[in-house]
């Protein structure tokens, strides 16, 4: 985000419904060996589930508004689903007018709402980061190994990365918490300024964790002397397995009806 004397935004109160953090895990720490093992097999795990979830329709509602000084506000619910060509889209189902006063929505900040805050670790995007273990921590009742992230280099093509800790559980070694703030390279004198936030994931499906919620509030300090204190919430909901439609090639007498062959489900997770 970044400052702003012009409008953009939707007023709306929220309730925080972060999950406490509670006493450290009892358990050893793992050895360094086991540590490179843990981190092997949580980036598989988490690779199989960006590939699950590119087969999930959801509904994501984006909530930020500008509380000290007090200011506007800005909304959007998107649904994530796919077309008749099994093509993964995402339109917009509500966007009033905005009202922000002092900061604007920018890019990056818009990446961030769809890449980074649901942060995933693949095999893909794991050599692009520092991952350091630090402790064994409670998530509710989830044990966890809590690990320090960290980009190794912020590219000039403007891509986003996370940059914090995150909580995978000690038995499905997913990713259940993610405590940071949203990072990037960005353009000589630009002043733009990104909130901590948290992001929590629930098991949906009996196997893989979903992001289901992030909170953030946080004072943004601009170069410019000026500061602005918002509070952002995201809610990632309705999540249900996409049913692939097939269509089936019929022959008449040696004849192809010319029905095209069933179309392939997505393979890849998006980066």
């Amino acid at each position: 985000m970044k400052t702003s004397t012009i409008s953009a935004l939707l007023v709306c109160n929220l309730v925080v419904l972060a999950a406490p953090l509670l006493a450290a895990d009892a358990k050893p720490d793992p050895t360094p060996a086991e540590i490179q093992d843990i981190i092997k097999k949580f980036t598989q795990k988490e690779t199989e589930f960006a590939i699950a979830r590119e087969s999930y329709t959801y509904r994501q509602t984006s909530k930020l508004i500008e509380t000290q000084p007090a200011g506007g506000s800005y909304e959007m619910v998107e649904e994530v689903s796919f077309d008749d060509r099994n093509k993964r889209t995402s339109h917009v189902t509500y966007s009033p007018v905005q009202s922000l006063q002092n900061i604007v929505m920018t890019a990056e900040d818009e990446q961030d709402l769809r890449n980074v805050m649901p942060f995933v670790m693949t095999n893909d995007t794991a050599g692009e980061y520092n991952i350091t273990y630090k402790r064994r921590e409670k998530v509710d009742d989830i044990s966890c190994y809590v690990f320090s992230v960290s980009p190794k280099v912020l590219t000039k093509d403007r891509k986003r990365y996370f940059d914090g800790d995150i909580w995978v559980d000690d038995q499905d070694l997913q990713i259940v918490k993610t405590f940071g703030r949203s990072t990037g390279h960005l353009g000589r004198g630009e002043d733009q300024q990104f909130p901590r936030f948290e992001t929590y994931r629930e098991q949906i499906d009996g196997k893989y964790w979903f992001p289901t919620y992030t909170y953030a509030e946080d004072t943004l300090n601009f170069k410019n002397g000026q500061s602005q204190r918002i509070k952002q919430i995201v809610k990632y909901d309705h999540y249900k397995k996409f049913e692939f439609k097939t269509e089936s090639s019929i022959k008449y007498g040696g004849v192809d009806s010319g029905t095209p062959a069933p179309t392939a489900p997505p393979a890849k997770p998006k980066q």
